[in-house]
């Protein structure tokens, strides 16, 4: 890995963490959008759940700042690929947020570039969003069940609320790649443990 791939990805990744409660929006943002087709609107349902949901077991304060890295990457790699399509109504979803889709793709690349095989089982991890569970409910669900809906978005709003991440906490915690790739490998064995499977 190059110093310039390496400062980049740090660099990205630090926005990204400080971006995360407004990119929780826009995923709630296309998760109503009536005009988007239902499959972007349930992958974006699944992406709001990812964060929302309070899987994190770092029992490290310090650790808990780099612990949304997946998070966030794992938000705009789901928006992406649900967005991907030339229809008109998802071209102008993403012309409503550049400062979110502008760039995303070669951004996204250069993440792939610096996590290797973290980067592919996030993209796993992105294509079954909709089948996430989350209080008894798939993803599906929270477009349909208003009960359901405004839970989650109570949940999106505690979260935002309580984030722990700014610009000067992650300015101080995160200064090298490895920081984020050795907090992802531990979620990704952590996941594995909990199915039972080794990492």
């Amino acid at each position: 890995m190059t110093i310039t791939a390496e400062s980049k990805f740090v660099e990205l990744v630090r926005s990204w963490l400080v971006s995360l409660p407004h990119d929780l929006k826009i995923a709630f943002d296309a998760m109503d959008d009536e005009n988007l087709p239902r499959p972007v609107r349930e992958v974006a349902a699944g992406a709001v759940i990812y964060v929302v949901s309070p899987n994190d077991s770092v029992a490290d304060r310090n650790e808990a700042v780099v612990s949304y890295a997946d998070d966030a990457v794992l938000l705009r790699l789901a928006l992406a690929n649900a967005l991907g399509g030339k229809g008109e109504d998802e071209q102008a979803f993403k012309g409503r947020f550049p400062e979110l889709f502008e760039g995303l793709e070669e951004n996204l690349s250069i993440c792939k570039n610096v996590m290797g095989d973290l980067m592919t089982w996030l993209e796993q991890k992105a294509g079954s969003l909709k089948n996430i569970d989350y209080k008894g409910k798939k993803a599906p669900k929270f477009l349909d069940d208003e009960e359901a809906r405004e839970e989650l978005y109570e949940d999106g709003l505690v979260f935002r609320t309580d984030y722990p991440v700014d610009e000067k906490t992650i300015t101080d915690k995160l200064k090298k790649a490895q920081t984020v790739i050795d907090a992802m490998k531990r979620r990704k064995a952590e996941e594995a443990r909990a199915k039972g499977l080794s990492a």
